[in-house]
C-alpha cells in the first residue's frame, strides 16, 4: 500500500527529532527512494548522514529502521553541510548572482532585488552581509566581496537594512556544563568496563529552528541595481518549490548551475566554523550544483520563478531556503513591475 505525501509529512514531523538525535545524521526530508544509487518512484523519509557506518559499528539505538510505521527510509551520505562563503568581478549596475559581502566576511552572492515598501535592497543570506548577527544595521556591503578584492569605500554599493537573527546552538560554558560532561565521561566508562553498549551523549540546545538565513540591504545609489540576474535574465514571478521541481541558479563561484528538488520538508544540522551549528527547519534539498561562494544566490524554476534563497551545502548536495519564509520573515515582495 502506497503512502500519500501527507501521510509521510505527518510521520516524518513526528519522527523527526528521534532521527536528528542519532548518530551521525544531519538532516531529515521527504524525497524518492533511492535503489542501486537509482531514484524510485517511491516516496520516503531520507535521512542524510555525514558518512555511512556499517551496522556493526552503530549502537542500537543510532540505526535508522528500514520502515517507520510502514513509511520506508533512506539513508544517503551527504557529507557536513556548511555555510556557502568563499572568488570575482565588479559590476556597476550591480546584477543578481554577483561577488558581494560585509567586509568582514570574505564573499557570497547577491540574489536578487527586493522591495519593501516603496524601496529595493538586495537580498542574500545573514551570513554574508550580516556576518551571521555580528554585523549591525548600517555596516557597509562592497561590491565585489573582499575576497574579490572590493575595498571599503571604493566599492560600497550598500549598508544593511535588516536580517534574520540565526539561532545557534550552545553549549553553557560554565561549570555546570563542564560538570556534566565529566559525569557523563565517568559513565560512559563505567558502562563499557560492565560490558553495556548504551552510551550517553552531551547535546547541545538551541532555543528555536530557523527556516532563513537572509538579509537585504539599501543601495547608496539607484543607478548602482540592475534588475537581472547573471546568465538568467529577469525574475518572472514567485512560486512555491515542489519535490521533483528542476532548478536553477547563478552564484559568484560556480556560475549557472541547474539541478533539482530532491527532498523537501528538510530539517538539518549547518555547520558555521568552528563550534558554531544551527538547525534549519522546512527547507529544500538539491543536489551538488554549488560551493563556496554561492550563497545567497536565487533559486528559479526552469521558467525564472523564484522559488528559494540558497545558503549552505556539502559536497554532493545544497540547501535552500524557501523563498515565501524569506519573503515572509523580511516582509519583502519582489518589485512591483516582477509581482
Amino acid at each position: 500500500m502506497s503512502n500519500s505525501y501527507q501521510d509521510i509529512k505527518r510521520q516524518l514531523n513526528a519522527s523527526q527529532q528521534d532521527l536528528m538525535l542519532r548518530q551521525n545524521v544531519v538532516a531529515t526530508g521527504i524525497g524518492f527512494k533511492t535503489v542501486a544509487g537509482k531514484p524510485t518512484s517511491e516516496l520516503a523519509i531520507v535521512c542524510s548522514v555525514d558518512n555511512k557506518r556499517p551496522v556493526s559499528r552503530l549502537q542500537k539505538a543510532d540505526i535508522i529502521p528500514t520502515r517507520i510505521h510502514n513509511i520506508p527510509t533512506d539513508v544517503r551520505a551527504t557529507g557536513l553541510f556548511r555555510a556557502l562563503s568563499a572568488p570575482t568581478g565588479r559590476f556597476r549596475p550591480v546584477p543578481g548572482g554577483s561577488s558581494i559581502s560585509h567586509p568582514e566576511i570574505s564573499a557570497g552572492t547577491l540574489g536578487c532585488w527586493v522591495q519593501k515598501g516603496d524601496q529595493l535592497y538586495l537580498l542574500s543570506n545573514n551570513h554574508v552581509i550580516a556576518n551571521s548577527n555580528e554585523a549591525n544595521i548600517g555596516d557597509l556591503i562592497i561590491q565585489p566581496g573582499s575576497y574579490d578584492g572590493g575595498i571599503n569605500p571604493e566599492d560600497i554599493i550598500a549598508e544593511l537594512s535588516d536580517f534574520i537573527p540565526i539561532h545557534f546552538q550552545e553549549e553553557v560554558q560554565n561549570s555546570t556544563s563542564n560538570l556534566t560532561r565529566w559525569i557523563t565521561d565517568c559513565l560512559n566508562g563505567f558502562s563499557k568496563l560492565m560490558g553495556s553498549q548504551t552510551r550517553l551523549k552531551a547535546y547541545r540546545i538551541q532555543k528555536r529552528d530557523n527556516k532563513t538565513d537572509c538579509a537585504i540591504a539599501k543601495p547608496l545609489n539607484a543607478e548602482d541595481i540592475a534588475m537581472e540576474i547573471l546568465q538568467i535574465g529577469t525574475i518572472a514571478a514567485k512560486k512555491e518549490a515542489e519535490l521533483g521541481m528542476h532548478i536553477k541558479k547563478s552564484g559568484r563561484t560556480t556560475g549557472l548551475t541547474t539541478g533539482a528538488i530532491e527532498q523537501t520538508d528538510v530539517t538539518v544540522s549547518v555547520s558555521y566554523g568552528y563550534n558554531k551549528t544551527a538547525v534549519f527547519t522546512d527547507q529544500l534539498l538539491a543536489g551538488a550544483m554549488s560551493q563556496g561562494g554561492d550563497s545567497g544566490s536565487a533559486v528559479l524554476d526552469l521558467h525564472n520563478n523564484l522559488v528559494g534563497l540558497l545558503y549552505a551545502g556539502s559536497e554532493t548536495s545544497t540547501l535552500i531556503n524557501r523563498i515565501q519564509n524569506v519573503f515572509d520573515e523580511l516582509k519583502i515582495t519582489l518589485p512591483d513591475k516582477q509581482e
